[in-house]
């Protein structure tokens, strides 16, 4: 595997981004976050995200140290807790990660209903031949299938994969990137779309599995291959760009 391939999207969201996926993907209250549970799967995230050799910025370290520093304050009991100068006394560990949570949600939100009306706004007032504007994309675009909800769905290959009895972990055959990016465009050449999963069918190791998933990765920022969800959470289609 090329272990100095480095990954770079020009769509990548950021930690709290990562957080409200997990919340969603958990359907968690945001007003009451379990964190151990949140911060052991942000942790196995944030680990993926490594091993993948992505771009992981720096606030994503340091929101993995705020987020082990609340489960440590909350997992002692009230008569040891320790509150800092900015902190009131008996104040939930969570509150200041929530406040941050809640606020960017509210931007977030604003800025999708501002691409809706912008998208709404632009099949009214099509220009063209009487057709022109009348079908409607209902594919969900690559904004919307994140980077995490591939991340998700890379780690459940992974798991059944290495579930398999045929399944190795160390083999001779060597695996690249490039080699992965022909082998998938051969793939697609006949037809127009595949389910994500099937990507992985044949793979034998854990290091196929990731470089195939790498070479996805590259496809998609090309804009070779765009990814798609029918529903939130659901199964990932993979399709050509025409």
């Amino acid at each position: 595997m090329e272990a100095d391939y480095k990954v770079k999207l020009e769509v990548f969201e950021g930690p709290l981004d990562l957080l409200l996926y997990l919340i969603k993907k958990e359907e968690v209250d945001i007003y009451d976050i379990p964190i151990e549970r949140i911060t052991n799967q942000y942790m196995e995230y944030l680990t993926l995200m490594q091993m993948l050799n992505l771009e992981v910025a720096g606030e994503f370290l340091v929101m993995a140290a705020t987020l082990m520093y609340i489960k440590s304050r909350m997992l002692l009991p009230a008569d040891q807790q320790v509150t800092d100068t900015e902190t009131e006394e008996g104040e939930d560990p969570r509150w200041e990660l929530i406040r941050q949570l809640v606020e960017y949600k509210k931007f977030k939100d604003a800025g999708l209903q501002l691409g809706q009306r912008e998208e709404q706004q632009a099949n009214i007032f099509s220009r063209g031949s009487p057709d022109a504007g009348t079908e409607v994309d209902k594919d969900i675009p690559l904004a919307e299938v994140s980077i995490f909800d591939l991340i998700n769905a890379f780690n459940e290959v992974l798991k059944k994969a290495s579930a398999r009895e045929d399944f190795r972990e160390i083999i001779e055959e060597r695996f690249t990137v490039s080699d992965k990016i022909e082998e998938i465009l051969y793939t697609l050449r006949d037809r127009s779309e595949m389910i994500f999963s099937e990507l992985f069918a044949t793979a034998s190791s854990r290091a196929e599995v990731v470089v195939t998933f790498l070479a996805l990765l590259e496809l998609i920022r090309l804009k070779r291959l765009k990814v798609v969800q029918v529903e939130a959470f659901g199964e990932i289609q993979v399709l050509k760009v025409a």
